[in-house]
């Protein structure tokens, strides 16, 4: 079939939709369908394997929900996408947060295809959908289906826009981030290391976690601390509090890595935190922790509960909960025998969420939906 699948998001900076789109698109083709991605991208030839994207408007930082989204607004938008579809004629016109303005949103009310949307957000406060429900609600039948990435995402979306909804979860790439493979040979000196993946934004709880650490120095001395991700202005926050709390030589701000690198860090670290405060609809990070053999520690949110079980994986904590977090780490940092125990039990757990076998879920979805 001919499918296209639609970004609302910058397609050439890296992050959790983006990613979602370009594995789905690698294995269609890989599967014999014919693909085409619709999207913003100002870095013209950007892929991440053979995908080919037309891109459409230049994206914008835009600020929302704690994170930034680069997204284009155009008054031409809508008539070069009408243009692009018209051309196209997909089988499967796939759009990614639907309503999200203005891509996807001027390919939703432009298409004449078969129309799909995924819904992968999950905000403390929808605002978004508050404000548009009753416009939204009429355009929600456009939709001949609708995915949500997991159930705190459907029922974000199902409170203001209630329909029939498919769970189909994210995937993971299970043949980059696997067990066996090499470490960070720097980190490999007896220290007990602790990671930490993700921008560095209010909302993913470094701040706590670090709080945290400080309490685990006073028992446990004998570990490291990776922060991987990019960040500036808090970045230097956090340096500074790193240096007030007397954790200069327990702690490593690495940057940004790009994603080929990441498996490395993974298999560096004997406990992997995900320390988020909310607004994380799906775990990725935490099945590519575990499908490297690292342990979790992860707060307690709706996201991160609905992939990690706590006790078997790994332990959920409360967010914002500081001695909680410290009391976590120290019970994985002194006993071996669980860390390795949940290893395994992570293993298991991830490769139920291979990109290949996600894929398969979608195109058998797309074929039910195109038998009727």
């Amino acid at each position: 079939m001919k499918i296209g699948l639609v970004s609302p998001y910058d397609y050439s900076f890296p992050g959790g939709v983006v990613n979602h789109i370009a594995y789905l698109a690698h294995n269609f083709i890989q599967s014999g369908h014919r693909v085409k991605i619709i999207a913003p991208c100002p870095a013209r030839g950007t892929r991440y394997f053979e995908e080919e994207v037309t891109p459409v408007g230049k994206p914008l930082p835009v600020p929302y929900a704690g994170s930034i989204a680069r997204v284009p607004v155009s008054p031409w938008l809508p008539a070069q996408i009408g243009e692009i579809l018209a051309k196209e004629k997909f089988d499967i016109l796939h759009l990614h947060e639907p309503f999200a303005p203005m891509v996807c949103l001027s390919a939703l009310l432009k298409s004449n295809s078969i129309n799909v949307g995924t819904f992968h957000a999950c905000h403390t406060k929808p605002r978004t959908y508050w404000l548009g429900k009753f416009i939204f609600r009429r355009w929600l039948s456009k939709l001949h289906g609708k995915i949500a990435v997991s159930k705190p995402a459907l029922e974000y979306v199902n409170r203001h826009l209630p329909s029939d909804y498919r769970i189909i979860p994210n995937g993971i790439d299970t043949e980059l981030f696997r067990f066996d493979g090499p470490a960070r040979k720097v980190f490999a000196d007896g220290k007990i290391n602790i990671l930490f993946v993700g921008r560095l934004e209010r909302r993913k709880g470094l701040g706590y976690l670090l709080n945290a650490c400080a309490k685990v120095k006073r028992s446990f001395p004998n570990f490291r601390l990776i922060v991987v991700g990019p960040g500036t202005v808090l970045r230097l926050r956090y340096e500074n509090l790193v240096e007030d709390m007397s954790l200069t030589n327990h702690v490593v701000f690495t940057g940004f890595v790009p994603s080929a690198e990441l498996p490395s860090y993974y298999r560096s670290a004997d406990i992997f935190c995900a320390p988020a405060t909310g607004g994380e609809s799906f775990g990725i990070v935490l099945l590519e922790a575990m499908a490297c053999g690292t342990p979790v520690i992860a707060t307690n949110i709706q996201g991160y509960a609905s992939v990690l079980t706590n006790g078997d994986e790994g332990l959920l904590v409360p967010p914002k909960d500081v001695e909680s977090l410290a009391q976590a780490l120290l019970a994985l940092l002194h006993d071996k025998s669980l860390r390795l125990q949940m290893r395994d039990k992570g293993k298991v757990k991830a490769d139920k969420y291979s990109w290949p076998n996600i894929a398969r879920q979608v195109t058998d979805y797309y074929d039910s939906l195109l038998s009727k």
